[in-house]
């Protein structure tokens, strides 16, 4: 768009020209000499003096040179106007850039604060578990000795269900009563993966007819039968079917 003081500055030039001009080619001051320089009698173009026309040459020129200077001033305004805009667009988007960096780190802290407190929550568990476990087993190695009854649920005598229910009751955890019944809650294992705690089973899921609990070494606590009671047995001598974890 041209700028609006050059237009406004191009008009008055404009109009100075036009009074020059008119000027320039005013009628003599009397008759007489009009008389004597009219074409129609002497048959002769009239002559503009020379300063008039010098003159109006010099403003010709001097208008073109402020039209020019008017015209480069306006291409100046409009190049400023246009890189202010470009300035403007690369501020909004190095702005829109920071705040996804922002946003981005603020997720990044968030995520890692997350995986912290879920490995505090884990490693809190896998505590407590371990606690739990070793309460189980110091429970059945303080029966080791004691006899065997069909039934039994202690304190001073167990048959093999009696005996890890009462185990797990210590820490909390409610068994069925039955070695079948036993053998259907928790997540089953395989017998080779088998870890301290665990319970092991004789008989197949929902019908197995003997439990005991794994304590390390390949061995196992059961209360094993009248003539054993309460013991600590190699499972390589009476390999397990099956187990399962509860705790």
């Amino acid at each position: 768009m041209p700028n609006p003081n050059w237009v406004r500055r191009a008009g008055i030039a404009g109009g100075v020209i036009g009074t020059l001009a008119l000027t320039g080619m005013s009628a003599p001051a009397n008759a007489d000499t009009a008389t004597t320089n009219d074409p129609a009698t002497t048959g002769s173009i009239p002559v503009v003096p020379l300063s008039t026309a010098t003159t109006a040459a010099q403003a010709v020129d001097a208008l073109d040179q402020t039209a020019l200077d008017l015209q480069v001033q306006a291409e100046k305004d409009d190049a400023y106007q246009a890189a202010l805009k470009q300035a403007e667009k690369a501020k909004r988007t190095a702005d829109r850039k920071a705040a996804a960096a922002k946003a981005a780190a603020k997720a990044r802290d968030t995520a890692a604060a997350s995986r912290s407190s879920a490995r505090t929550t884990l490693t809190s568990t896998s505590s407590s578990a371990t606690g739990s476990i070793a309460a189980v087993i110091g429970f059945l190695q303080a029966q080791v000795g004691k006899s065997y009854v069909y039934g039994a649920s202690g304190p001073s005598s167990y048959d093999c269900s009696g005996l890890t229910k009462a185990a797990f009751a210590a820490i909390g955890v409610d068994l069925p009563r039955t070695a079948a019944e036993q053998s259907t809650v928790g997540t089953a294992v395989s017998v080779s993966n088998v870890q301290v705690g665990d319970l092991l089973f004789w008989g197949g899921r929902g019908s197995a007819y003997h439990v005991a609990v794994y304590v390390g070494n390949g061995e196992y606590l059961d209360a094993a039968n009248p003539s054993k009671g309460v013991v600590i047995q190699k499972m390589a001598y009476y390999m397990p079917t099956s187990a399962v974890r509860v705790a």
